[in-house]
């Protein structure tokens, strides 16, 4: 029987320690950034335990001393000091209407006013914050802990509506300036989010941030190394591949290939995704854990607002500035890095570039089948099903079924979308091909040069190549003059070389052939 208990959903260091709850621990790393600075922001994906890191640091300036008993800090920290805390937690508002916000902000300085008082002359938030900071200091005696969970929430929910985003901004933008002008009476800032808004945004009056989401120094200090998970969770993995029916090697690779992959900045180990881990361990499944908590839906309206092509984001190549940049028209690319559904996978030192794509299976998987419904219109509930047809219709040898079948996917096209149907095309395809990938192996280049796609199943290979209002004709004879088949000429399996046109006026196929 497992008597381990694991901390699914739970973002309280103080009921993760005296409930007995898996801890893995980080206080270490907390202890180092304590003792080196004042102001620190953290970029994270959700769910990868900045609501629990801010809970720690929130104990720590408490001077519970009991609840660090066998952790690192016990042993760093020598003085306990207790401190005056003001902790902001944006996470449990809608954020739909300007009062959301501003509700918000009242009830959590209302708050803080009952403790420390409150001056008849502060009128605005920014002067009521900087009065309770003061105040604070001066009636204990100790500089004050300022800690800000999700600090971003309101401007993400906001995406889509300028108005609203300029209102979030233009509140929060003095609200936090007061940590810059109140630095006297502060011991610490921390502030947690999922984006990072870059100068013209909420941080510009308070430029005095360290920015500790691409600080190799810190990248472990929210989710779990690979190190931490052989350390702290061996009995775990035994007891998942026993269940499961693999070999202790089998689970490990298994569990790098869901939920590992996780690079903050370059030239570092990959970090495993914590809530899938142990959802993964607690049910003795694997599953996509982290995808299912939380639908990216503002994620897809970026795309399909900027017309944006899916098949670049597997592999988008960007630099530091993007990566750290606010969401703007251009590029909807640093809002999906920093929500974690695209991870760094490879750095040019020389040049300074990032090649960026899906950090693992569960977050390729999931999106990709996310994103289908959006670009199809086709119901959520019956995309799996159509899926399974269409690799069905593959692994038996039935292109032209296959092909009938894609073609109802165009059929409905989003008039939106149709406005740029090259570019809704390639969508489409890459969609639809990348869902069919994750069951068959998919290529997409030979020693000749470059096909648009070859399927391989255990009976049959399918070599593709596509054409916009050109002709099938002619896409068939480029497979044969360029020999894209020949490298499966001395093959046994059966050989389909398949030419495929697209017509813009009727927005869909409009022909294939087969030979």
């Amino acid at each position: 029987m497992n008597n381990r208990i694991y901390p699914i959903g739970i973002q309280n260091f103080e009921k993760i320690r005296k409930d007995g709850y898996v801890y893995v621990d980080k206080t270490a790393l907390i202890y180092q950034l304590v003792k080196s600075g004042s102001y620190y922001f953290l970029s994270r994906p959700r769910r990868f335990g900045k609501s629990l890191l801010i809970s720690t640091l929130q104990a720590y300036f408490e001077g519970k001393k009991e609840l660090f008993k066998g952790l690192a800090m016990e042993t760093l920290e020598k003085e306990w000091v207790k401190r005056p805390i003001l902790h902001l937690d944006l996470n449990i508002e809608k954020y739909d209407t300007r009062e959301s916000l501003d509700n918000i902000l009242e009830k959590t300085l209302a708050g803080w006013e009952s403790l420390y008082g409150a001056n008849p002359s502060e009128r605005s938030f920014s002067l009521r914050f900087a009065g309770i900071i003061q105040r604070a200091c001066e009636q204990t005696g100790h500089r004050v802990a300022i800690l800000v969970d999700e600090y971003d929430k309101p401007m993400l929910q906001a995406i889509g509506d300028e108005e609203l985003q300029k209102y979030y901004r233009n509140t929060l933008k003095p609200f936090y300036g007061v940590l810059k002008t109140m630095d006297g009476c502060i011991k610490l800032g921390f502030l947690t989010g999922v984006t990072k808004f870059g100068e013209i945004s909420v941080f510009s009056d308070l430029n005095n941030l360290m920015d500790l989401s691409m600080d190799r120094r810190y990248i472990a200090l929210c989710g779990i190394t690979e190190e931490e998970l052989y350390g702290n969770f061996e009995e775990d993995i035994h007891r998942l591949a026993a269940a499961r029916g693999m070999t202790n090697e089998e689970t490990c690779i298994e569990l790098k290939e869901c939920y590992d992959g996780y690079h903050f900045t370059h030239n570092v180990p990959g970090i495993y995704n914590p809530f899938s881990l142990l959802n993964t361990f607690s049910k003795l499944e694997f599953g996509n854990y982290w995808f299912e908590t939380g639908t990216p839906t503002y994620l897809v309206e970026l795309l399909k607002r900027n017309h944006y092509d899916l098949e670049r984001m597997a592999n988008e190549e960007t630099d530091a500035d993007v990566l750290n940049s606010i969401y703007g028209d251009e590029s909807p690319i640093p809002v999906i890095y920093q929500s974690g559904y695209l991870t760094i996978k490879d750095y040019d030192r020389r040049f300074g570039i990032y090649r960026l794509g899906f950090p693992n299976r569960e977050v390729e998987e999931g999106f990709i089948k996310f994103l289908l419904p959006f670009y199809t219109r086709m119901n959520k509930v019956e995309a799996p099903f159509e899926i399974r047809k269409f690799v069905n219709e593959i692994e038996t040898g039935q292109p032209d079924a296959f092909f009938q079948r894609l073609g109802s996917f165009f059929a409905d096209t989003p008039y939106e979308l149709a406005r740029d149907l090259e570019v809704h095309y390639q969508n489409v395809l890459f969609i639809v091909f990348k869902l069919v990938g994750f069951y068959v192996q998919v290529e997409n280049h030979t020693s000749e040069g470059w096909v648009d796609l070859v399927l391989q199943t255990d009976k049959f290979i399918y070599v593709m190549e596509f054409k916009l209002d050109g002709t099938a004709e002619e896409a068939l004879r480029q497979i044969n003059e360029k020999h894209y088949a020949r490298p499966f000429e001395a093959d046994s399996r059966k050989l389909f070389k398949i030419g495929v046109n697209f017509s813009k006026e009727t927005r869909n196929i409009e022909k294939w052939l087969v030979e």
